[in-house]
Formats: structure tokens, sequence, C-alpha cells
């Protein structure tokens, strides 16, 4: 897996600004200070510390802009964000092919053991691959944090902001992404692309992740899915809230 090309999301969702990047006075919450340094620093630099990482690529809106006031480190790629998460990996597959590592700007915790285990860990044959931690993980870490579980009939996950495109099949796994990002707001539409009896068995915490995978990859073409489960409370952290960048300087003031 050496000389993997490594994409960091750091563009803001259209129609909004972005209420943590408002309350650190930065234009996008990439660039918010996380114990003193931009959290894109603190990403960019796990991967850069990352065996098997080649080039790292950062997409955010109109980068000479946006970047404007940030020293990025010498050899970084700059790229346009294209609107959405998955119009943004799929403009970074098209033009950087597979294997592509792909990750967010608000990973201020990331490390490149993570990376290291996400990588090292994906199965063979995979098209794409989503890092998750147990709920077990997370709380043993911080009993008392609110996130947001996926939840299975084998155990409740937190999604770790790490994918892996590592096969043909991604391309078309990112396109039915973008259906589903473009319909979350249309119940029926979403009833359509997931079937209706495997939207009824995960609301209910009856459908497998095994079997969801298997579901989700009939319904892009074939493709070969897989979740790498990732021992680090850590690496379930970004910094969507307040609360947040709270939790993530007080770990980053215990390193």
């Amino acid at each position: 897996m050496s000389g993997v090309t490594a994409v960091i999301l750091a563009g803001s969702r259209a129609g909004a600004a972005d209420p943590m990047a408002v309350a650190g006075g930065v234009s996008h919450k990439a660039l918010l200070p996380v114990g003193g340094v931009p959290m894109l620093s603190r990403v960019v630099q796990a991967l850069r510390a990352s065996p098997g990482i080649g080039q790292v690529v950062v997409m955010i809106e109109a980068p000479a802009r946006s970047l404007s006031g940030y020293a990025a480190p010498s050899g970084l790629l700059l790229r346009e964000a294209a609107g959405s998460p998955s119009r943004s990996v799929a403009a970074a597959l098209e033009e950087f092919g597979t294997p592509l590592l792909v990750t967010t700007a608000d990973h201020a915790l990331l490390t490149p053991a993570m990376v290291a285990h996400f990588m090292d860990n994906v199965p063979p044959g995979t098209d794409v691959a989503a890092g998750l931690a147990r709920a077990e993980t997370v709380l043993a870490a911080w009993p008392g944090t609110r996130r947001t579980w996926l939840r299975f009939r084998d155990g409740r996950f937190s999604g770790c902001n790490l994918f892996w495109m590592g096969g043909p099949g991604a391309a078309a796994v990112v396109r039915f992404w973008r259906r589903v990002e473009e319909n979350r707001k249309v119940p029926l539409a979403m009833i359509s692309l997931l079937g209706p009896l495997a939207l009824l068995r995960f609301a209910l915490g009856r459908l497998r992740l095994d079997a969801a995978l298997g579901l989700l990859g009939r319904r892009a073409g074939g493709a070969r899915l897989a979740a790498v489960e990732l021992p680090f409370a850590e690496a379930a952290v970004d910094v969507d809230k307040p609360d947040d960048l709270a939790l993530a300087e007080a770990v980053l003031a215990r390193r």
C-alpha cells in the first residue's frame, strides 16, 4: 500500500456558514484552532507521518482565497471542493484513481497509528471500506459522551471519518452515495434507494453490520464493502460542536 494518495475533505456545506467556523472567527471549520493549531494542520501532519501515505490532497472551496492566510506545508496539493463530500470524492477518484484514503479536516485527533491500523486491516479485494469504533470502546474512554451511533444487531458503532477507495467498484459506490446525499431529506426517495425492509430492520436495530454492507454493495452495482473496526476511542471524535472541541483539546493536552 505504499504511495497511497490521501484526500482531506475541508470544504463547507453549501447554503450556510458553519457555526464552529463563525464562533472561531475563521472562514472554514478546517482552519479552527484546536490546542492552538488549525485542525487542518493536525490532519496533514498525521497523514504525512503515516507509513504508506504518499501525496496529500486538500479539497476546499477556492483554495487560493480560502487558504490565503494559512501557512500550507510545502508539497501539499490543493484542489477545489466540488460542493458536497460525495462530489469531492468523485472528483478525487477521477484525478488520482485508486487506492485512495479519504478523511476529513475536522479529524483533529487523527494519528499515524489510526491510519496504519485502518489500512493494514482493509480486506484484500475491497472496493470501499469505512472505519468504525464500537460504542464500548468510545464509552470506556468517555462514559458521558454523546455520539451518533449506528445501531446494528451486532452492536453500536460510531463512524471514524476514514474511508478506503481501493477497487474498480469504488466509483459506483460514490455515485450511489451521491444519490443518497441528494435524497437524504426525501423519505420516499430514500426508501426506493435502500429498500423499505432494510430501512425498517436498521431502524429497529435488527440488521447485522455485514448484512448492511452486503445490501449497500448490491445497491451500488455489486461493489465489495467492508468495515474496519478501530480500537481507538479518539478515532470517533470529529469537531462538530463546542463539546467536541473541548474534548479534543483535553485529549491533546494529555498527549
